[in-house]
């Protein structure tokens, strides 16, 4: 598989002739990215599988409008993470479940989870970063596994770059406390 630029994949795209092809090759450069991102929302293997295809599907509608404002991937990055909290918005109402219920139920997914392959700390880890709010639990995730920077955090989030370093100082010292205590 070659490995072709976002510039010219979207060329390619633009091409009836080679727009699945394009597709495609976008799917394969961004798809395990995007699983990531995704899972570290949702927790459930399947249910992760399930959003990311939401969100491909998404992207496939909505790529001839990409203005390209940013980059490529800030903007599936933005496409994964609305699903992804649409997503979890709809579980809380579909089965009108307090916000905290939700988190406990995914801790639980989490530790019964075959494909979670971590070992007891990471498991531990994953339970504190369940305890945050949903934003406060977005931004660790960007900054702690993804490695974005705030600037493009900012932007895919449309937050200030300074509320976003806030949030992910308090989700950090929440985490720190977590595991101190448990």
């Amino acid at each position: 598989m070659e490995d072709y630029k976002d510039s010219e994949l979207l060329e390619f795209f633009r091409n009836p002739d080679k727009r699945h092809y394009a597709f495609n090759m976008l799917v394969r450069k961004y798809q395990k990215q995007v699983y990531w991102t995704v899972r570290r929302m949702v927790i459930d293997h399947d249910d992760a599988n399930d959003v990311v295809q939401n969100s491909f599907i998404k992207i496939w509608k909505s790529l001839d409008n990409f203005r390209e404002d940013s980059k490529l991937f800030t903007w599936i990055y933005r496409i994964a993470t609305n699903e992804s909290i649409t997503f979890l918005k709809q579980k809380r109402t579909k089965f009108f479940i307090p916000f905290v219920d939700v988190e406990k139920q995914l801790s639980n997914t989490l530790e019964s989870d075959s494909y979670f392959k971590g070992d007891e700390i990471q498991l531990k880890l994953q339970k504190a970063i369940l305890t945050l709010p949903e934003k406060q639990r977005l931004v660790f995730n960007m900054k702690y596994f993804d490695e974005l920077k705030y600037e493009d955090m900012s932007e895919i989030l449309g937050t200030s770059v300074g509320a976003l370093k806030a949030s992910y100082h308090i989700a950090v010292k929440k985490i720190e406390e977590f595991l101190i205590n448990h």
